[in-house]
C-alpha cells in the first residue's frame, strides 16, 4: 500500500462502521459491525457505550486486515456518530450508567412538557437556538438527575456517542459545536455553554466538557488504543461531528442556500443559511464549516411508505411496487390529500398530531393512496422550506438528497415538483463517511477550508428537475393543505380523548 488514507468511523444507531478513504475521496474498504437497540419500557431507547467500541474496534480492525500496510499511511482519523446519546463518565473515564439514552428515546416527555408550561419560546429560544424536544440531551441530563442520582452524582462529564469513541481511542474528551448545538444547553452566538439556560434546567455546567472545533484535532491514538484497534499509536484524532451535519457537508450541502432532503425512516428537510432560524417550529445545528443547518424532521418519511406495504397489502408487494402504483395516478391525486403524521410531530404544541385521508371520494383507488402519501410528505416539507425561506428572505436554490428515498425517481420527481427547486443526488451514498474525509483532509492540510474538500470529494449523478405541470398542480394544492394542518389541530385532542375511552381496560 502506497499514499496516504483517511480513517472514518461512523457511530450508527444500527451499527458502527469504519472505512478507508484515499486523498481523492474515494472509499477503498468500508466494514461495519450491528448492535441491538435496548427498550425496557415503551417509548424508551438505549444502547451501551461498550458495544459502540466493541464495533469500532471489530471495524476498524476489519479495513485494516483488507489493505496491506494501511495502518502506516492514515494520517488522520474522524469519528461522526449519532446526535442526542447521552454517555456519563466518571472523574477515571468509566461509564456511570451502563447504558445510553439514544436520539429516538421519549422518556424525558413530561419534562419537556413542564418546562414547555414554564417558559416562553422568546425567553429560550436565543439562548438554546431550538425549541424543546426529549431528543435533547439537556432533558436527559434532568432525567439522570432525577431517576438515577447515583449515576449522575458520581459522574464527572456528559458526552455524546462519537465523542466516547474519540476518549477510547485518545483519552481526551471534547464536544463538537455540531452536537452542542443540539444539547438545548449552548448558546447560538458564542458557540459556548449557556449560564441562563443551564441555571433554567437546574443542572451543573461542570459536568459538560469543553466546546471545540469539529476540525480540531484532539488527541493521537493511545498505546491501548493501537492494540485494541491494530492502528498505529500517535496517528491524530480530529475532535469529528454529528453525523447530521458531517453528511450535509459530505453530500455538499455546505453554503448558504442550499438545501439538503435526507428521508429514511423519517425524513429532514434543511436549508442551509448564515445564522440559526429562531422559530418555534424550526430546529437549527451547527454546521461543519461554520453555517447553520436549519431543518425540521418529520417522523414519517420512508416510513409512510413501510405502512402503506403493511396496511394495505400484508406486506406483500415491495416497495418498488407500490412506487408503480403511485405512478398511475396523476399529480395531485384527483384533490385527495395525506397527513403525513402517523407518529406525531416532533416539535411543536401538537406532538399528537395524527395522519388522515382527506377528500375521498368514490373514483379513488389504491393508486391515488399511494400517490398522495408521496406527495403528503412532500407538501410537509415544502411548508417548512417556505417558513425557512421567508424568514431568511433568501429563496433556496437547489436540494441534494440522500438517503434511502434518493432512489425512488418517482418521490424526487414529486418533490422537486413541490419544492419547484431541482434536486441533486451524490453518486456516492456513504455522505457521512466522504464528509469524515473532507474534515481529515483538511484538517491535515490539503485543503484550506472545507468546503474546498467537499467540492473535490462530491461529485453527482442524476438532477430531478420540477415538471412544470406538476409543479402548477402542487402551487394550487399546498394551500389548501396548509389549511387542513392548521384546521385538523383543533381536534388532536378530542381523538386523544376518544381513544382512551374505547381502549378496552385491563382484566
Amino acid at each position: 500500500m502506497s499514499g496516504e488514507l483517511f480513517l472514518a468511523i461512523d457511530v450508527g444507531t444500527g451499527s458502527v462502521r469504519a472505512a478507508l478513504i484515499d486523498v481523492t475521496g474515494k472509499i477503498l474498504e468500508l466494514a461495519s459491525r450491528e448492535h441491538d437497540q435496548i427498550v425496557p419500557e415503551f417509548g424508551w431507547a438505549e444502547q451501551r457505550p461498550v458495544d459502540w467500541w466493541e464495533g469500532a474496534r471489530a471495524s476498524v480492525k476489519t479495513v485494516l486486515d483488507r489493505v496491506d500496510g494501511a495502518r502506516e499511511h492514515i494520517s488522520a482519523i474522524c469519528v461522526c456518530g449519532q446526535m442526542h446519546g447521552l454517555v456519563l463518565l466518571d472523574a477515571h473515564g468509566a461509564l456511570t450508567r451502563d447504558t445510553a439514552p439514544l436520539w429516538n428515546d421519549k422518556r424525558t416527555i413530561d419534562l419537556v412538557r413542564r418546562f414547555e408550561e414554564a417558559n416562553e419560546p422568546d425567553s429560550y429560544l436565543p439562548e438554546s437556538g431550538n425549541t424543546p424536544t426529549p431528543a435533547w440531551p439537556g432533558f436527559k441530563l434532568q432525567w439522570a438527575r432525577d431517576n438515577d442520582p447515583a449515576a449522575y452524582a458520581s459522574s464527572a462529564v456528559a458526552i455524546m456517542p462519537k465523542d466516547y469513541i474519540n476518549y477510547r481511542l485518545t483519552g481526551e474528551i471534547a464536544m463538537d459545536t455540531g452536537d452542542a448545538s443540539c444539547s438545548f444547553l449552548m448558546n447560538p452566538e458564542r458557540l459556548d455553554w449557556s449560564p441562563v439556560m443551564i441555571e433554567r434546567m437546574g443542572l451543573d455546567a461542570a459536568r459538560l466538557p469543553p466546546i471545540r472545533n469539529p476540525l480540531d484535532i484532539l488527541g493521537q491514538v493511545t498505546e491501548q488504543a493501537a492494540r485494541d484497534t491494530g492502528l498505529r499509536s500517535g496517528t491524530p484524532v480530529l475532535v469529528g461531528g454529528a453525523d447530521y451535519p458531517v453528511a450535509l457537508l459530505g453530500s455538499g450541502a455546505c453554503r448558504p442556500g442550499m438545501g439538503s432532503d435526507s428521508t429514511g425512516t423519517g425524513a429532514i428537510i434543511t436549508v442551509i443559511a448564515e445564522k440559526p432560524l429562531l422559530d418555534p417550529e424550526i430546529s437549527n445545528v451547527a454546521t461543519i464549516e461554520g453555517n447553520w443547518a436549519q431543518f425540521v424532521l418529520l417522523e414519517t418519511g420512508g416510513d409512510g411508505m413501510r405502512w402503506a406495504r403493511r396496511a394495505f397489502h400484508d406486506n406483500a408487494l415491495s416497495y418498488d411496487e407500490i412506487v408503480a402504483r403511485a405512478a398511475e395516478a396523476p399529480a395531485g391525486c384527483d384533490a385527495l390529500l395525506f397527513m403525513p403524521f402517523l407518529t406525531g410531530e416532533r416539535l411543536g404544541r401538537h406532538r399528537n398530531a395524527r395522519a388522515q385521508f382527506f377528500g375521498l371520494g368514490a373514483a379513488h383507488g389504491m393508486e391515488h393512496l399511494h400517490r398522495s402519501i408521496l406527495e403528503g410528505i412532500a407538501f410537509a416539507m415544502t411548508r417548512h422550506i417556505r417558513i425557512m425561506e421567508q424568514a431568511s428572505n433568501k429563496p433556496l436554490e437547489r436540494v441534494i438528497a440522500a438517503g434511502g428515498g434518493a432512489r425512488a425517481e418517482l418521490w424526487l420527481k414529486i418533490k422537486a415538483s413541490a419544492f419547484n427547486i431541482p434536486i441533486l443526488v451524490p453518486r456516492e451514498p456513504e455522505c457521512g463517511i466522504v464528509g469524515c474525509a473532507a474534515m481529515a483532509a483538511t484538517a491535515t492540510g490539503r485543503f484550506s477550508r472545507v468546503e474546498q474538500a467537499a467540492k473535490r470529494f462530491v461529485s453527482y449523478g442524476a438532477e430531478i428537475l420540477p415538471d412544470p405541470r406538476w409543479a402548477e398542480t402542487y402551487r394550487r394544492t399546498q394551500p389548501v393543505f396548509d389549511k387542513l394542518y392548521y384546521h385538523s389541530q383543533a381536534l388532536y385532542d378530542d381523538i386523544d380523548a376518544l381513544a382512551a375511552a374505547t381502549r378496552p381496560t385491563q382484566p
